[in-house]
């Protein structure tokens, strides 16, 4: 019996003012959109070139340049929502949990706990923490919109002033809207 063909990812990086991210796509979906210097890049990578059988080669392909532009709207605030075929790389749990990620509306926040009961695994918190920590495809996949039951910010691979960031830019119109009640 032979082994199947290797095949490649094709990766790209792209530094933006929120911090530098690694694009891949692998036949024609997204299967990558994380932050360059994470401390799980290895891990992660690694468990990408494993599911896919492929290794990474570093050149654009139509869809990173696709997630370029859908990025960039984002970045200016002019994209609320994404439309990119994903490919996601994990175990089932870890699956549904970025899939749940995915109804958390923009703009808006969640926890882990709440992510938890919507998964009907109230006690699954922590798994749903790892999960949410194993998420390749940043940003697209909001895991930025999780934060502590306490309404503090807590990790993020992109770091809490990513974090921050992100949040700040998916609620600038809703506080802009607030503040014009005062004028």
């Amino acid at each position: 019996m032979t082994e199947p063909e290797q095949t490649q990812i094709s990766i790209q990086y792209l530094k933006t003012d929120f911090g530098e991210l690694i694009l891949g796509s692998f036949k024609d979906e997204l299967c990558l959109c994380d932050w360059r210097y994470r401390k799980m890049r290895t891990a992660i990578d690694q468990r990408i070139m494993k599911g896919l059988n492929a290794s990474y080669i570093e050149e654009s392909s139509n869809i990173i340049k696709e997630c370029i532009l859908q990025l960039a709207a984002y970045f200016e605030g002019e994209r609320k929502q994404f439309d990119i075929p994903l490919r996601w790389v994990g175990s089932d749990f870890q699956k549904s949990v970025w899939s749940e990620l995915l109804k958390i509306p923009y703009g808006e926040t969640s926890t882990y706990l709440a992510l938890s009961k919507r998964l009907n695994n109230p006690n699954a918190i922590r798994a749903v923490a790892a999960a949410n920590g194993a998420n390749a495809i940043s940003i697209i996949v909001p895991c930025h919109r999780i934060i502590g039951s306490s309404g503090k910010l807590i990790g993020y691979a992109g770091g809490l002033t990513t974090k921050k960031k992100l949040l700040l830019l998916e609620t600038k119109d809703q506080v802009k809207d607030q503040l014009e009640l005062f004028e």
